[in-house]
């Protein structure tokens, strides 16, 4: 027997607002790395869709200002701390960084950062590597939930505490494809 999906309450930022917003976060990366070799480094799975339209963004930025050349490198590193629910728990890395992080400007591109443990450990992973700089672009932001600082240096979206989907992020690894974020109804 299926448990039955949780029904979506409302969009709380449609798809049109994200991609101005991508766009604008595309614009400042270009301009804070111009002339400079930036790895992004996405966080799977939930980043995954923020991540291309970020980086068409950076593109499509360096189109519209030739004289700034931002060269991007791909990275990934799966984390886990979900689990099937909508409360964290003790984060896991399953997969992550390279050693040709050494060296380099990391951006790490987040879906969303709420409780900050996730960050937290992610960020002192990254540092054992070396990097130059490792700075944070996520989505969405939810600090009424934050439990450990953690430095954000792009913002998408700050939300309420309430759990959102659509646009990579899920809940049981379903509602990943919606072109825009919503609000489940309690679980």
């Amino acid at each position: 027997m299926s448990v039955p999906k949780p029904l979506l309450e409302s969009v709380l930022i449609s798809e049109s607002d994200l991609q101005n917003r991508i766009h604008e976060l595309g614009t400042q990366i270009v301009t804070d790395y111009e002339n400079k070799e930036l790895v992004l480094l996405g966080v799977l799975r939930g980043s995954v869709i923020f991540f291309a339209d970020l980086a068409r963004a950076i593109f499509s930025a360096q189109l519209e200002n030739p004289v700034k050349e931002v060269q991007l490198r791909f990275e990934f590193v799966q984390l886990v701390s979900y689990r099937n629910s909508t409360k964290p728990t003790a984060v896991e890395l399953i997969r992550g960084g390279t050693d040709y992080l050494e060296q380099r400007h990391v951006l790490i591109v987040e879906d969303i950062v709420d409780t900050g443990h996730t960050l937290k450990f992610l960020c002192e992973h990254l540092w054992t590597l070396k990097p130059k700089t490792i700075q944070v672009c996520t989505l969405l932001d939810k600090p009424s939930q934050r439990q450990v600082p953690v430095a954000i240096d792009y913002t998408g979206f700050e939300i309420p505490d309430t759990f959102v989907v659509g646009y990579g992020l899920d809940y049981a690894q379903q509602y990943r494809n919606l072109p825009y974020i919503a609000m489940l109804e309690s679980i």
